[in-house]
């Protein structure tokens, strides 16, 4: 996708808050310090629209980023992080679960995980959360210039196995630093319907 034009709209917490434009939205869901807002930032071929940060837990509300006029990306905030209180968790979760839940702009989600790690608890929760909503998960492995190319087969099939994705499911390795996976994954994005 050529992107010429890109913009923040706003932030929101309760649905209310949620821009009023008639446009798909994709939302990029995954761990405190996967790599959504740097993934955000590569997909949009742009190196600071969305704002990235060495410690985790940054994102704290739904983050709202139109492409082109005509889509709108969306940035969750990060599961996982364990520097915050027990409610400040749930909070997050109910903000999250209340937009993938209800928000009727929302055509795809993209479950970010990092290459290097297996998935977590959160993230297999995430994981299914999303599968009994949709046919389909997309899992976006971030962090691919981390390890070596000998290695990428095996941790794929780790996160697979983890996750326990099905055919429908397309899992696409990702680098935001050589912005490798991009072609492919915004394919898989745009194809909504």
């Amino acid at each position: 996708m050529i992107i010429k034009k890109c913009e923040f709209i706003k932030s929101a917490v309760l649905q209310n808050q949620y821009p009023e434009l008639n446009l798909p939205e994709i939302a990029f869901s995954g761990r405190s310090n996967v790599g959504k807002s740097s993934l955000i930032n590569s997909l949009l071929n742009r190196k600071k629209l969305v704002k990235t940060s060495s410690s985790p837990g940054k994102t704290r509300l739904i983050n709202f980023f139109l492409i082109n006029d005509q889509l709108v990306l969306v940035d969750l905030p990060g599961y996982g992080y364990a520097a915050v209180s027990k409610s400040q968790k749930e909070a997050w979760g109910k903000m999250i679960e209340d937009y993938l839940r209800f928000r009727e702009n929302l055509k795809n989600v993209v479950l970010l995980v990092d290459i290097r790690h297996e998935p977590t608890a959160d993230d297999k929760l995430m994981y299914d959360f999303l599968k009994y909503y949709k046919k389909s998960v997309i899992v976006v492995a971030t962090k691919l210039d981390k390890i070596t190319r000998s290695s990428v087969s095996k941790d794929l099939n780790i996160i697979k196995n983890k996750l326990g994705t099905t055919q429908d499911d397309i899992l696409i390795p990702y680098s935001s630093e050589t912005h490798f996976g991009r072609e492919e994954l915004w394919e898989v994005l745009i194809d909504w319907e």
